[in-house]
């Protein structure tokens, strides 16, 4: 089993405002990644989040989708520590890795989340990114066989030493919303501003 990962504890400060909660075409950022997972078959989502986030909490439970929060009491530490809350509250027996995703990537497919998953549970990697027209991004998977490195990782370096440090599989899939990441109201304005849809 791989259950999601879902990172939405950051403090969005050159966005303005909580990504979490951006409108994307008539929802959200994070009731559209929810949805997804949902629709590719993902039968476990966690929402990880900042301490008092109560907006982007009832948002989740108001999707309806059996995700559920935890919170990362500690945000600050960097991305690294919002990905090892998630990693914990996952973890147990029958959990073969996890697939983690930004919300600020809100334009991943469901195919590209049942590919990579797909190709996971046969490839010998131990880490899998999604990666589109050769530019490696999000959603990436880590099988249990990362967990610990994550763990042991610099958190002023984050899971990027992990990567470069085990085995990695770049999974090419047919999706721009793999690269696409809102990271300020201009990357916003571009994808989801055009003409009225993204």
């Amino acid at each position: 089993m791989f259950p999601a990962i879902v990172l939405a504890a950051g403090r969005s400060s050159r966005f303005g405002g909580p990504k979490a909660l951006a409108s994307a075409g008539g929802t959200t950022f994070i009731a559209q990644i929810l949805q997804v997972l949902r629709h590719a078959g993902v039968d476990q989502t966690l929402v990880v989040v900042r301490p008092g986030d109560e907006a982007i909490l009832k948002e989740v439970q108001s999707a309806g989708l059996s995700a559920r929060s935890v919170v990362n009491p500690d945000p600050d530490r960097g991305q690294l520590s919002s990905l090892l809350a998630g990693v914990n509250a996952v973890d147990a027996a029958g959990v073969d890795g996890v697939l983690v995703m930004l919300v600020d990537m809100p334009l991943v497919t469901s195919a590209t989340i049942r590919r990579l998953i797909q190709v996971a549970r046969s490839s010998p990697a131990l880490i899998l990114r999604a990666a589109c027209g050769g530019r490696h991004g999000h959603p990436v998977v880590f099988k249990r066989g990362a967990f610990d490195s994550l763990r042991h990782a610099d958190p002023s370096v984050g899971a990027r030493s992990v990567v470069h440090a085990l085995p990695t599989e770049d999974v090419e899939v047919d999706d721009r919303g793999v690269v696409e990441d809102v990271d300020t109201p201009a990357d916003y304005q571009r994808l989801f501003e055009r003409d009225g849809r993204p």
